[in-house]
């Protein structure tokens, strides 16, 4: 079995390993698909916060079950499931309160534990999410749709409300979807003139520059310190700010106007009980997926094709086929 390993920043390598075993309550499951998204490019840079290398990548994944327990969701050998890549402890206090995605020791693969780069993989069976009607790709992409279905319900966003997204990267997308479903009015801020034309040509209110526009509910998904200051001054009085994306390091603001507005400042960590939401919203033709990838890689040419992978020209989002010879 081959493992694609981020050894350092910027500095892939392949290894061969044997296939894991499955401990109680896991599956092993073989990997088809791997969506690519900001955390991985910017752990290839070294600027990916909470990381530690080296590091399998990975966890927007598309799988089909090769063993599983019984279990009470009936999965079985053959399924294709999206995983939810978020490994909480169950016991601290945020999971007791009912809030898994902020547990106090929270691993996610590819992440804080090795991902999917490989061709098979160990998962907690109740990670594990089936759909009979999902193509791999769709289902690759339900965890970045979950953080954008997260940050909606998070934010509170209702009918009537007028919200502004900040960048139309993938994260960006995802909140436009959800966002879309409320009934609210939504604008897209976003500079880059592709992306711009990307996310209107999907039905998105899109513009370049704010001007005086202020918003009720302002969803910052840049992961940029800069952007996320500014974000401040996008918000009406009394409205409410999301950060969607992160960075390492501070963010500051003017807390004199932060409280002549009484904004609400909100943090959207993960995703947390979308996953079935989302599989039920694509299946039914709501959410419709198939623009978004505009960029695949083999598992085989990740040493040599990914570092170019973010400057590519276009990239709205990529995915990685694992070409198994198992398969």
């Amino acid at each position: 079995m081959r493992q694609i390993v981020l050894d350092k920043p910027g500095t892939f390598f392949e290894r061969g390993v044997e296939a894991p075993s499955p401990s109680a309550g896991e599956a092993l499951v073989r990997v088809h698909r791997i969506g690519v998204c900001g955390t991985d490019l910017h752990a290839f840079a070294g600027r990916q916060p909470f990381f530690s290398y080296p590091r399998v990548l990975g966890h927007e994944l598309a799988v089909e079950i090769i063993e599983a327990p019984d279990n009470p969701a009936g999965l079985r050998p053959g399924d294709r499931c999206a995983v939810e890549p978020y490994l909480n402890c169950g016991a601290c206090h945020a999971c007791l309160r009912g809030c898994p995605n902020c547990c106090e020791s929270l691993q996610v693969l590819g992440v804080h534990r090795d991902g999917g780069m490989q061709e098979f993989l160990t998962v907690p069976v109740r990670l594990l999410h089936k759909s009979d009607k999902l193509s791999l790709d769709q289902l690759a992409l339900v965890e970045t749709l979950g953080i954008g279905a997260h940050a909606v319900v998070r934010s509170g966003l209702a009918s009537g409300d007028e919200a502004l997204i900040v960048g139309a990267g993938p994260i960006g997308l995802a909140v436009f979807n959800f966002a879309r479903l409320t009934g609210a009015r939504i604008r897209v801020l976003e500079l880059d003139s592709r992306r711009r034309g990307f996310i209107q040509s999907l039905g998105a209110d899109v513009i370049a520059e704010p001007g005086n526009l202020r918003a009720d509910v302002v969803f910052d998904a840049t992961g940029s310190r800069a952007s996320m200051e500014a974000s401040f001054r996008l918000i009406a009085h009394t409205g409410r700010l999301v950060f969607v994306g992160l960075v390492q390091g501070p963010i500051s603001f003017d807390d004199p106007e932060f409280h002549r507005r009484e904004t609400t400042l909100i943090a959207s960590r993960n995703s947390r009980g979308q996953f079935p939401r989302i599989i039920g919203l694509i299946e039914d033709g709501r959410l419709d997926t198939s623009p978004w990838i505009t960029h695949r890689l083999s598992l085989s040419a990740v040493p040599q094709g990914f570092p170019a992978l973010g400057s590519s020209p276009g990239l709205v989002k990529a995915v990685i086929e694992v070409d198994s010879p198992h398969a």
